[in-house]
């Protein structure tokens, strides 16, 4: 499995070639990414990925989570408070 990242971008400006430092845009997320992002332990994201509630990509030891992955995950989680009947 390869885990894409951007590399520095060259680009030429007045005649003169600058290196540009762009975030990077990976595919996969760590564990401790995904954590970081939903405000998580890194225990509740491997919870997550272990019941099957979050797919994941294993890589040697390690889980690598696919971002889009992620975004739908949370765009699932969202519920209308308003909808909610007692």
């Amino acid at each position: 499995m390869t885990v894409l990242v951007s590399a520095p971008a060259l680009h030429v400006c007045s005649g003169r070639p600058t290196v540009t430092t762009e975030p990077p845009t990976s595919q996969f997320l760590t564990v401790a990414e995904v954590a970081d992002q939903m405000r998580v332990s890194k225990m509740t994201v491997y919870r997550l990925v272990h019941s099957g509630e979050l797919p994941a990509v294993r890589v040697g030891k390690s889980f690598r989570v696919p971002q889009q992955a992620l975004t739908e995950y949370l765009a699932s989680a969202f519920y209308d408070a308003d909808q909610i009947s007692s």
